[in-house]
């Protein structure tokens, strides 16, 4: 997937509240109606695409400390993500990158919930490597029965 990757992606780098401001005001009521695509580059910043973008993609094919889906309100006098998840198959981010997102939220001055509203849980199979999710803490391969291991081990660089 990453070879298809196209420079000038829809994605946008969000370094600060001004460039958010500007990001979101140019989004239509039904796009803000949905989440949105992120990823948190290398460099600690946020980049937002649409829905249906693919997160390597979104990252510009670059390695990300995580990914997922992320809905934005209007709360009294400033922007404010109100749902935030995990939720990427291309990048499979452990739950536990959730200080990435909150310090990339933080940094532009949005608000936050305290951690991921929707966690996914993915797992690599030590014996057929497919991708799984996790569900209901069954630890077991969808594709070949094999026992998952408790700890996250889908790191891209392995």
């Amino acid at each position: 997937m990453k070879a298809t990757v196209q420079p000038g992606s829809s994605s946008r780098r969000i370094s600060s509240a001004a460039v958010f401001v500007s990001w979101v005001a140019e989004r239509s009521a039904a796009e803000l109606a949905e989440p949105f695509t992120f990823v948190v580059g290398t460099d600690g910043v946020l980049r937002l695409a649409p829905r249906r973008s693919e997160h390597v993609a979104c990252a510009g094919g670059d390695m990300v400390l995580s990914a997922g889906e992320i809905s934005f309100m209007r709360e009294a006098d400033r922007w404010a993500a109100s749902e935030v998840s995990n939720q990427s198959t291309g990048n499979c981010p452990d739950v536990s990158s959730w200080p990435e997102v909150a310090r990339a939220l933080d940094d532009v001055g949005l608000g936050r919930p305290s951690g991921f509203t929707h966690e996914v849980v993915f797992r690599r199979c030590p014996g057929c490597q497919e991708h799984n999710i996790v569900r209901e803490d069954d630890f077991v391969c969808v594709f070949c029965g094999s026992d998952l291991p408790a700890a996250w081990n889908v790191d891209p660089t392995v």
